[in-house]
């Protein structure tokens, strides 16, 4: 499964008042894992950052006024980005920015989101942590990613944060300690949050499929915890449900 974590940034808020993508970052993923590979771009807007864009981003008219119009990086980023779905946090506001550049362009591209789906990581995050902060500065607070380099926001740093943040988020628990393992130590830097990478190199984990005895087994063990519960095995029951959907 591929996956591409993308962020933007952009001259100010509104697509409506004219404003424009000026960096792109994007992280890929394959089966939940990064891959190293990434893509990122510094866009000329062929307009003017506002004031207040500028003391998010820091990106200045300056630093802008030799880099490539949007419809001269377009396909590359297309390119990149395949057939994958897509992981953005506040996702409708980069969404709309992307496709209001694909409107520009002729000819015009298919809107971001035709054919692939996308995760709202913010929508995640407001269901898993309803009444709590869920910008990607508190997630990270609260799933322990440092962030210490983000004094200003940019894309690509941005989406490398949301994609360690996002597997943290949606894949429970990510390291174990047994007695005695752990360190009582507060300024320990091992952090029960921290993200173990696997080796990109290392082989898939076999499927074992069970026998046709070892299910027959199974059942004959449900069906004696059946008659010993006066028929409130649980484990039944499910099954039962399950067939009634």
């Amino acid at each position: 499964m591929r996956q591409i974590v993308l962020d933007t940034e952009t001259t100010g808020l509104e697509t409506s008042q004219g404003h424009r993508i000026i960096e792109i970052g994007c992280v890929e993923l394959f089966n939940r894992r990064l891959t190293g590979r990434h893509y990122h771009q510094y866009i000329n807007p062929e307009r003017e950052v506002d004031a207040g864009a500028f003391q998010v981003h820091g990106i200045s008219n300056e630093m802008l006024a030799d880099k490539p119009k949007f419809a001269q990086i377009a396909d590359e980023f297309l390119a990149f980005v395949g057939e994958a779905d897509l992981i953005i946090h506040n996702a409708a506001f980069d969404i709309g920015f992307i496709n209001a550049e694909f409107a520009r362009l002729i000819p015009r591209p298919a809107t971001i989101e035709t054919n692939r789906s996308v995760i709202d990581s913010l929508l995640l995050a407001r269901a898993k942590h309803p009444g709590q902060k869920n910008n990607l500065d508190a997630l990270c607070k609260r799933y322990g990613v440092d962030n210490s380099q983000r004094d200003l926001h940019g894309a690509l740093l941005d989406a490398e944060i949301l994609a360690d943040v996002y597997l943290l988020m949606t894949g429970g628990q990510t390291a174990l300690s047994l007695g005695g393992n752990q360190s009582n130590n507060k300024d320990s830097s091992s952090s029960g949050n921290e993200i173990r990478r696997l080796p990109s190199t290392r082989r898939p984990l076999p499927v074992l499929v069970a026998k046709e005895s070892e299910l027959d087994a199974h059942q004959d063990k449900l069906a004696s915890i059946n008659k010993s519960s006066a028929g409130n095995c649980i484990w039944l029951k499910e099954v039962v449900a399950e067939a009634q959907v």
